[in-house]
């Protein structure tokens, strides 16, 4: 019978992984926003984004994908939206070419109590996903 720190040993070496950081050839681009909401509206502005808006994006050349990243408070819900591009000009096909103003579904913007009036854009450098 194998010793406990024997099968630990084990089970670190087959199953446990460090994350392997890739160093990115080419650029991409995160385009980060925020958003909030009154709790009554959170689970609907989610379902828009993800049902409708994020799978719209699908469609521009360049897109990437994207993630929402929802915190509920008690007066409010935070929503932070990160959508990765291939470049600048495909977040531009996007968004225009007053790219750092917010874009906005006309039923997200009813949901939406207040808004980051500015979408911010970050390279992408290095990645473990």
């Amino acid at each position: 019978m194998r010793s406990e720190s024997t099968l630990r040993s084990a089970w670190r070496a087959c199953c446990v992984r460090l994350p392997e950081y890739a160093i990115l050839e080419s650029a991409m681009i995160a385009r980060h926003w925020r958003g909030w909401t009154t709790p009554r509206n959170a689970d609907a502005y989610e379902a828009l984004l993800s049902n409708q808006v994020l799978p719209e994006l699908r469609g521009i050349q360049g897109y990437r994908g994207g993630y929402v990243l929802r915190s509920d408070g008690p007066a409010e819900s935070e929503f932070v939206v990160i959508n990765l591009f291939d470049s600048l000009e495909a977040v531009k096909a996007f968004a225009g070419s007053d790219y750092t103003t917010p874009v906005f579904e006309p039923e997200a913007r009813a949901l939406l109590s207040r808004i980051e009036p500015i979408a911010r854009h970050y390279e992408v450098r290095a990645t473990t996903v």
